[in-house]
Protein backbone atom coordinates (compact mmCIF):
# COMPACT_ATOMS: atom_id res chain seq x y z
CA UNK A 1 0.00 0.00 0.00
CA UNK A 2 1.14 3.59 -0.72
CA UNK A 3 1.95 5.59 2.16
CA UNK A 4 -0.93 7.53 1.35
CA UNK A 5 -3.63 4.62 1.97
CA UNK A 6 -1.94 3.35 4.70
CA UNK A 7 -2.65 6.26 6.98
CA UNK A 8 -5.68 6.43 5.46
CA UNK A 9 -6.71 3.55 6.19
CA UNK A 10 -5.38 3.30 9.92
CA UNK A 11 -6.80 6.49 10.51
CA UNK A 12 -10.62 5.24 9.07
CA UNK A 13 -10.18 1.95 11.88
CA UNK A 14 -9.76 4.18 14.53
CA UNK A 15 -11.78 7.56 13.79
CA UNK A 16 -13.45 6.47 10.88
CA UNK A 17 -17.52 6.55 11.26
CA UNK A 18 -18.84 2.96 12.01
CA UNK A 19 -21.85 1.69 11.84
CA UNK A 20 -23.63 2.90 9.28
CA UNK A 21 -26.54 0.86 8.60
CA UNK A 22 -25.02 -0.13 5.08
CA UNK A 23 -21.39 -0.14 6.27
CA UNK A 24 -20.70 -4.12 5.46
CA UNK A 25 -23.81 -4.74 3.29
CA UNK A 26 -24.19 -6.26 -0.23
CA UNK A 27 -24.41 -4.51 -3.23
CA UNK A 28 -28.64 -4.05 -3.40
CA UNK A 29 -27.86 -1.77 0.12
CA UNK A 30 -24.38 0.13 -0.98
CA UNK A 31 -25.97 1.11 -4.49
CA UNK A 32 -29.61 2.38 -2.19
CA UNK A 33 -26.87 4.57 0.36
CA UNK A 34 -24.91 5.68 -2.82
CA UNK A 35 -27.89 6.85 -4.51
CA UNK A 36 -29.62 8.67 -1.39
CA UNK A 37 -25.99 10.11 -0.06
CA UNK A 38 -25.52 12.41 -3.55
CA UNK A 39 -26.47 15.83 -2.53
CA UNK A 40 -27.71 14.89 0.81
CA UNK A 41 -26.04 14.28 3.95
CA UNK A 42 -25.76 10.83 6.39
CA UNK A 43 -28.16 12.42 9.30
CA UNK A 44 -30.78 12.92 6.81
CA UNK A 45 -29.92 9.91 4.86
CA UNK A 46 -30.34 7.08 7.47
CA UNK A 47 -33.98 7.23 8.50
CA UNK A 48 -35.18 6.99 4.56
CA UNK A 49 -32.84 4.19 4.06
CA UNK A 50 -34.11 2.15 7.22
CA UNK A 51 -37.66 2.34 5.90
CA UNK A 52 -36.83 1.86 2.06
CA UNK A 53 -35.39 -1.47 2.86
CA UNK A 54 -38.00 -2.22 5.22
CA UNK A 55 -40.70 -1.80 2.29
CA UNK A 56 -38.06 -2.86 -0.33
CA UNK A 57 -35.72 -5.69 1.11
CA UNK A 58 -34.41 -6.36 -2.10
CA UNK A 59 -33.50 -5.55 -5.62
CA UNK A 60 -36.68 -7.70 -6.95
CA UNK A 61 -39.52 -6.45 -4.36
CA UNK A 62 -37.95 -2.42 -5.28
CA UNK A 63 -38.87 -3.73 -9.32
CA UNK A 64 -42.53 -5.35 -8.18
CA UNK A 65 -43.25 -2.27 -6.47
CA UNK A 66 -45.55 0.73 -8.30
CA UNK A 67 -43.47 3.92 -8.97
CA UNK A 68 -46.03 5.73 -6.72
CA UNK A 69 -45.36 3.62 -3.57
CA UNK A 70 -41.37 3.85 -4.44
CA UNK A 71 -41.96 8.05 -4.83
CA UNK A 72 -43.75 8.21 -1.49
CA UNK A 73 -40.77 6.71 0.48
CA UNK A 74 -39.03 9.41 -1.38
CA UNK A 75 -40.85 12.05 -0.56
CA UNK A 76 -39.10 14.96 1.18
CA UNK A 77 -35.31 13.73 0.53
CA UNK A 78 -35.29 15.83 -2.40
CA UNK A 79 -33.56 15.30 -6.07
CA UNK A 80 -36.61 12.97 -6.69
CA UNK A 81 -34.89 11.83 -10.15
CA UNK A 82 -33.14 9.42 -7.99
CA UNK A 83 -36.15 7.80 -7.20
CA UNK A 84 -37.33 7.58 -10.57
CA UNK A 85 -33.54 5.67 -11.71
CA UNK A 86 -33.52 3.58 -8.68
CA UNK A 87 -36.82 2.18 -9.67
CA UNK A 88 -36.27 1.62 -13.59
CA UNK A 89 -32.62 0.31 -12.32
CA UNK A 90 -34.49 -2.43 -10.31
CA UNK A 91 -36.62 -3.09 -13.12
CA UNK A 92 -33.45 -3.82 -15.65
CA UNK A 93 -31.77 -5.79 -12.91
CA UNK A 94 -35.20 -7.90 -12.74
CA UNK A 95 -35.27 -8.20 -16.49
CA UNK A 96 -31.84 -8.62 -17.37
CA UNK A 97 -30.10 -10.18 -14.29
CA UNK A 98 -32.72 -12.40 -12.42
CA UNK A 99 -33.12 -9.73 -9.96
CA UNK A 100 -29.36 -10.39 -8.68
CA UNK A 101 -27.26 -6.83 -8.40
CA UNK A 102 -25.06 -7.28 -11.32
CA UNK A 103 -21.19 -7.62 -10.00
CA UNK A 104 -19.23 -6.42 -13.14
CA UNK A 105 -18.60 -2.66 -13.33
CA UNK A 106 -19.77 -1.99 -17.18
CA UNK A 107 -22.93 -3.69 -15.69
CA UNK A 108 -23.68 -1.65 -13.09
CA UNK A 109 -22.46 1.54 -14.84
CA UNK A 110 -25.11 1.24 -17.37
CA UNK A 111 -27.88 1.40 -15.01
CA UNK A 112 -29.70 4.46 -14.62
CA UNK A 113 -28.58 7.00 -12.27
CA UNK A 114 -25.26 5.58 -11.66
CA UNK A 115 -22.45 7.24 -13.01
CA UNK A 116 -18.58 6.09 -12.99
CA UNK A 117 -17.33 7.27 -9.00
CA UNK A 118 -20.76 5.60 -8.23
CA UNK A 119 -20.69 2.13 -9.82
CA UNK A 120 -16.66 2.34 -8.96
CA UNK A 121 -18.10 2.86 -4.78
CA UNK A 122 -20.38 -0.39 -5.27
CA UNK A 123 -17.49 -2.53 -6.71
CA UNK A 124 -15.05 -1.38 -3.95
CA UNK A 125 -17.52 -1.64 -0.97
CA UNK A 126 -19.33 -4.66 -1.57
CA UNK A 127 -17.14 -6.50 -4.15
CA UNK A 128 -13.96 -5.64 -2.52
CA UNK A 129 -12.34 -4.98 -5.85
CA UNK A 130 -9.74 -1.94 -6.34
CA UNK A 131 -11.30 1.21 -7.52
CA UNK A 132 -11.11 4.09 -7.48
CA UNK A 133 -13.86 6.88 -6.80
CA UNK A 134 -14.21 10.78 -6.99
CA UNK A 135 -17.32 11.96 -5.61
CA UNK A 136 -17.10 15.82 -4.20
CA UNK A 137 -15.65 15.20 -1.23
CA UNK A 138 -12.85 13.10 -2.69
CA UNK A 139 -12.22 15.81 -4.69
CA UNK A 140 -11.40 18.29 -2.29
CA UNK A 141 -9.72 15.79 -0.61
CA UNK A 142 -7.59 15.08 -3.16
CA UNK A 143 -7.11 19.01 -4.81
CA UNK A 144 -5.74 19.79 -1.21
CA UNK A 145 -3.95 16.79 -0.68
CA UNK A 146 -1.92 16.52 -4.62
CA UNK A 147 -2.47 20.40 -4.59
CA UNK A 148 -4.25 20.30 -8.17
CA UNK A 149 -5.38 24.11 -9.06
CA UNK A 150 -8.22 24.79 -11.24
CA UNK A 151 -12.36 23.85 -10.93
CA UNK A 152 -13.41 20.40 -10.25
CA UNK A 153 -15.93 20.54 -13.15
CA UNK A 154 -13.34 21.03 -15.68
CA UNK A 155 -12.58 18.15 -17.93
CA UNK A 156 -9.12 18.29 -18.05
CA UNK A 157 -8.60 18.91 -14.24
CA UNK A 158 -11.10 15.81 -13.15
CA UNK A 159 -9.30 13.93 -15.52
CA UNK A 160 -6.24 15.00 -13.47
CA UNK A 161 -7.67 14.07 -10.48
CA UNK A 162 -8.93 10.65 -11.89
CA UNK A 163 -5.50 9.65 -12.65
CA UNK A 164 -4.22 10.75 -8.74
CA UNK A 165 -6.99 8.61 -7.07
CA UNK A 166 -6.01 5.97 -9.01
CA UNK A 167 -2.33 6.67 -8.47
CA UNK A 168 -3.27 6.48 -4.48
CA UNK A 169 -4.92 3.83 -4.48
CA UNK A 170 -4.09 0.45 -2.24
CA UNK A 171 -1.64 -1.72 -4.12
CA UNK A 172 -2.79 -4.79 -2.27
CA UNK A 173 -5.46 -6.68 -4.77
CA UNK A 174 -6.56 -9.23 -2.39
CA UNK A 175 -10.55 -9.84 -3.58
CA UNK A 176 -11.76 -11.01 -0.21
CA UNK A 177 -11.45 -9.49 2.95
CA UNK A 178 -9.06 -9.95 5.64
CA UNK A 179 -9.36 -11.08 9.37
CA UNK A 180 -8.85 -7.95 11.96
CA UNK A 181 -9.60 -7.02 15.16
CA UNK A 182 -13.29 -6.68 15.42
CA UNK A 183 -14.14 -8.57 12.33
CA UNK A 184 -13.59 -8.64 8.86
CA UNK A 185 -12.08 -6.17 6.99
CA UNK A 186 -10.89 -5.14 3.20
CA UNK A 187 -8.14 -2.65 2.50
CA UNK A 188 -9.97 -1.13 -0.49
CA UNK A 189 -13.29 -0.92 1.12
CA UNK A 190 -11.82 0.97 4.18
CA UNK A 191 -9.80 2.84 2.14
CA UNK A 192 -13.06 3.99 0.44
CA UNK A 193 -14.90 4.94 2.86
CA UNK A 194 -11.93 6.66 4.60
CA UNK A 195 -11.84 9.05 1.51
CA UNK A 196 -15.67 9.48 1.96
CA UNK A 197 -15.38 10.25 6.15
CA UNK A 198 -12.14 12.36 5.54
CA UNK A 199 -13.79 14.83 3.54
CA UNK A 200 -17.52 14.67 4.96
CA UNK A 201 -15.91 15.43 8.57
CA UNK A 202 -12.02 16.53 8.10
CA UNK A 203 -11.30 17.98 5.04
CA UNK A 204 -14.51 20.10 4.81
CA UNK A 205 -14.90 22.63 2.60
CA UNK A 206 -15.21 25.31 5.22
CA UNK A 207 -13.53 24.96 8.73
CA UNK A 208 -11.20 21.78 8.04
CA UNK A 209 -9.66 20.24 10.56
CA UNK A 210 -6.55 19.97 9.39
CA UNK A 211 -4.79 18.73 12.88
CA UNK A 212 -6.59 15.95 12.89
CA UNK A 213 -6.11 15.06 9.22
CA UNK A 214 -3.60 11.73 9.33
CA UNK A 215 -2.22 12.87 5.83
CA UNK A 216 -1.60 16.44 6.90
CA UNK A 217 2.41 16.18 6.77
CA UNK A 218 2.92 16.36 3.52
CA UNK A 219 -0.25 17.80 2.23
CA UNK A 220 0.38 20.52 -0.74
CA UNK A 221 -2.65 22.94 0.38
CA UNK A 222 -1.55 22.90 3.56
CA UNK A 223 2.42 23.19 3.52
CA UNK A 224 1.44 25.81 0.75
CA UNK A 225 -0.72 28.01 2.54
CA UNK A 226 -3.74 26.97 0.35
CA UNK A 227 -6.49 25.10 2.24
CA UNK A 228 -8.65 27.89 2.14
CA UNK A 229 -8.01 28.59 -2.02
CA UNK A 230 -8.25 24.50 -2.39
CA UNK A 231 -10.52 23.45 -4.63
CA UNK A 232 -11.59 26.68 -6.00
CA UNK A 233 -15.00 28.00 -5.58
CA UNK A 234 -17.36 27.43 -8.30
CA UNK A 235 -18.34 31.16 -9.62
CA UNK A 236 -21.51 32.17 -8.19
CA UNK A 237 -24.27 32.28 -10.54
CA UNK A 238 -27.49 35.20 -10.42
CA UNK A 239 -30.56 31.86 -9.35
CA UNK A 240 -33.49 32.74 -11.17
CA UNK A 241 -36.87 33.34 -9.24
CA UNK A 242 -40.02 31.74 -10.31
CA UNK A 243 -43.72 32.60 -8.67
CA UNK A 244 -46.45 30.06 -8.66
CA UNK A 245 -49.65 29.52 -6.68
CA UNK A 246 -50.66 26.65 -5.11
CA UNK A 247 -54.56 25.75 -4.59
CA UNK A 248 -55.68 23.76 -1.49
CA UNK A 249 -58.80 22.53 -2.83
CA UNK A 250 -60.78 21.32 0.72
CA UNK A 251 -64.07 19.05 0.55
CA UNK A 252 -64.37 18.25 3.95
CA UNK A 253 -61.30 15.97 5.23
CA UNK A 254 -60.53 15.47 1.15
CA UNK A 255 -57.95 17.33 -0.67
CA UNK A 256 -57.36 17.38 -4.86
CA UNK A 257 -54.19 16.41 -6.01
CA UNK A 258 -52.80 16.17 -8.93
CA UNK A 259 -49.90 13.53 -10.58
CA UNK A 260 -47.00 15.51 -12.09
CA UNK A 261 -45.64 14.20 -15.57
CA UNK A 262 -43.02 12.14 -15.40
CA UNK A 263 -40.17 14.07 -16.31
CA UNK A 264 -38.98 17.38 -14.74
CA UNK A 265 -39.70 19.06 -11.30
CA UNK A 266 -41.28 16.99 -8.83
CA UNK A 267 -41.91 13.62 -11.66
CA UNK A 268 -44.51 11.48 -11.39
CA UNK A 269 -45.32 12.75 -7.73
CA UNK A 270 -49.09 14.19 -6.13
CA UNK A 271 -48.86 18.05 -6.25
CA UNK A 272 -51.54 20.63 -5.50
CA UNK A 273 -53.05 22.44 -8.86
CA UNK A 274 -50.31 24.92 -9.85
CA UNK A 275 -51.66 28.40 -11.47
CA UNK A 276 -48.52 30.35 -12.76
CA UNK A 277 -50.44 33.85 -13.28
CA UNK A 278 -51.87 34.74 -10.05
CA UNK A 279 -55.38 35.11 -9.11
CA UNK A 280 -57.21 36.34 -11.87
CA UNK A 281 -56.33 32.62 -13.44
CA UNK A 282 -57.68 31.04 -10.05
CA UNK A 283 -61.25 32.16 -10.89
CA UNK A 284 -60.62 31.01 -14.40
CA UNK A 285 -59.54 27.58 -12.60
CA UNK A 286 -62.44 27.46 -10.70
CA UNK A 287 -64.81 28.30 -13.09
CA UNK A 288 -64.05 25.55 -15.90
CA UNK A 289 -63.83 23.00 -13.15
CA UNK A 290 -67.12 23.70 -12.31
CA UNK A 291 -66.20 24.46 -8.41
CA UNK A 292 -68.06 26.31 -6.12
CA UNK A 293 -66.03 28.02 -3.54
CA UNK A 294 -67.36 28.43 -0.13
CA UNK A 295 -64.45 30.16 2.13
CA UNK A 296 -61.22 31.26 0.06
CA UNK A 297 -58.19 32.22 1.82
CA UNK A 298 -54.76 33.72 0.55
CA UNK A 299 -52.02 31.89 2.83
CA UNK A 300 -48.01 33.46 3.46
CA UNK A 301 -46.13 33.06 0.88
CA UNK A 302 -43.23 31.09 1.03
CA UNK A 303 -40.04 30.35 -0.82
CA UNK A 304 -38.92 26.50 -2.16
CA UNK A 305 -35.41 26.55 -2.81
CA UNK A 306 -33.99 24.26 -5.97
CA UNK A 307 -30.45 23.77 -7.16
CA UNK A 308 -30.84 26.09 -9.84
CA UNK A 309 -33.82 28.53 -9.23
CA UNK A 310 -35.77 29.43 -6.41
CA UNK A 311 -39.80 28.86 -6.35
CA UNK A 312 -41.63 31.38 -4.23
CA UNK A 313 -45.09 29.92 -3.57
CA UNK A 314 -48.63 31.60 -2.64
CA UNK A 315 -50.77 28.87 -1.31
CA UNK A 316 -55.04 29.60 -1.47
CA UNK A 317 -57.06 27.57 0.39
CA UNK A 318 -60.39 27.24 -0.88
CA UNK A 319 -62.96 25.18 0.24
CA UNK A 320 -65.21 23.45 -2.03
CA UNK A 321 -69.28 22.90 -2.16
CA UNK A 322 -68.98 19.63 -4.03
CA UNK A 323 -66.95 17.52 -6.01
CA UNK A 324 -67.29 17.93 -9.62
CA UNK A 325 -67.01 14.61 -11.66
CA UNK A 326 -64.30 15.79 -14.49
CA UNK A 327 -61.40 16.54 -12.10
CA UNK A 328 -61.20 12.42 -11.27
CA UNK A 329 -60.08 13.09 -14.75
CA UNK A 330 -57.06 13.90 -16.27
CA UNK A 331 -54.66 12.51 -13.66
CA UNK A 332 -56.67 14.46 -10.62
CA UNK A 333 -57.64 12.72 -7.52
CA UNK A 334 -59.61 13.81 -4.23
CA UNK A 335 -57.70 12.43 -1.43
CA UNK A 336 -57.92 12.34 2.44
CA UNK A 337 -55.40 14.03 4.16
CA UNK A 338 -54.03 10.97 5.61
CA UNK A 339 -53.78 9.06 2.25
CA UNK A 340 -52.28 12.31 0.79
CA UNK A 341 -49.61 12.24 3.35
CA UNK A 342 -49.03 8.73 2.76
CA UNK A 343 -48.52 9.40 -0.87
CA UNK A 344 -45.55 10.45 -2.77
CA UNK A 345 -45.46 14.28 -2.09
CA UNK A 346 -42.76 16.99 -2.63
CA UNK A 347 -41.62 18.60 0.48
CA UNK A 348 -43.60 21.99 0.41
CA UNK A 349 -46.79 20.09 -0.34
CA UNK A 350 -46.12 18.14 2.24
CA UNK A 351 -45.56 20.62 4.80
CA UNK A 352 -48.58 22.64 3.49
CA UNK A 353 -51.09 19.57 4.11
CA UNK A 354 -49.41 18.98 7.70
CA UNK A 355 -50.21 22.34 8.38
CA UNK A 356 -53.73 22.15 7.78
CA UNK A 357 -53.81 18.56 9.52
CA UNK A 358 -53.28 20.65 12.85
Amino acid sequence: MSDFSTRVILWQRKHGRHGLPWQGADAYRVWLSEIMLQQTQVATVIPYYQRFVASFPSVSALAAASMDEVLAHWSGLGYYARGRNLHRAAQIIADKHQGEFPREFEQILDLPGIGRSTAAAICALAYHERRAILDGNVKRVLARYCGISGSTIDKKIEEQMWQQAELLLPKDQSPRPARVRGGLDSSISTYTQALMDMGATICTRSKPKCELCPVHSDCVALQSNRVAVLPPPRARKTVPEKHTTFLLLLHGNDILLEKRPPQGIWGGMWCLPQIEDGSGVVDDYLQIAGMEVSERIELEEFTHTFTHFKLHIVPVLLRVACKPDQVQQGGSEWMDLQEALRAGIPAPVRSLLQKLQS
